[in-house]
């Protein structure tokens, strides 16, 4: 039997308003997708900053002590309290080379070093401040012009180094002698160990320090 037109008008209209009700269903859906996807961005992004935050970038709060030692890369020195003093005034230390303590960095003074290799000498008042940094300092006493050569040479291998690490003559070591210092951490060794010189900047480039900038 035909169905009259006011009929079909109604099934018409039915057909309209449930197919504008999937359809308000859907855009619904998709909008609680969106926002959950916006909610899970904004989480996953903090989560990084946080992450960034402690794990060792330019200006963390995390300060150097033995809690962040690794074991059998180097050894430990009691921390020294790490305050400013005016450049030119001298300080002690409880090791040689140091690894923590008094340093220049008042005001007008030039600050901790820029990365690199460097034939002459550095003050130690000077480098403490790289330490505090979260920098690595390297010492070396070495005669031969080979043995610096390959100490040089072996820097240039190590990544972190052209970032976290400075070089500097130092006369108060062994003649032969390398020392690598951290915040709080000495190791010495004989002659140009690459491998172990690698291991230090592995473990402790950025990590240890009150204040943490690369140099």
């Amino acid at each position: 039997m035909p169905v009259s037109r006011r009929r079909r008008g109604r099934v018409a209209r039915s057909a309209r308003t449930g197919n504008l009700a999937v359809t308000n269903r859907r855009k619904k859906t998709n909008k609680l997708y969106l926002l959950a996807s916006v909610v899970i961005a904004v989480l996953v992004i903090a989560s990084f900053a946080f992450a960034s935050g402690i794990g060792g970038g330019g200006g963390s709060a995390r300060t150097g002590s033995s809690d962040f030692y690794v074991e059998g890369v180097g050894t430990q020195v009691p921390i020294l309290a790490a305050d400013h003093i005016a450049e030119g005034e001298s300080a002690t230390y409880n090791s040689s080379p140091p690894t923590s303590g008094e340093h220049w960095g008042r005001p007008g003074d030039r600050g901790p070093v820029p990365c690199g290799f460097y034939d002459g000498g550095l003050p130690d008042e000077r480098v403490v401040h790289n330490l505090e940094h979260g920098n690595i300092v390297v010492s070396y006493n070495l005669p031969l012009e080979s043995d610096v050569a390959a100490l040089r040479d072996a820097l240039d291998n190590i990544g972190l180094s052209n970032v976290w690490g400075v070089a500097r003559a130092y006369d108060a070591i062994p003649a032969g002698q390398v020392a690598l210092s951290a915040w709080g951490i000495l190791d010495t060794m004989a002659g140009v160990d690459e491998a172990r010189i690698a291991r230090f900047f592995e473990a402790y480039s950025g990590t240890l320090g009150p204040e943490l900038f690369p140099c």
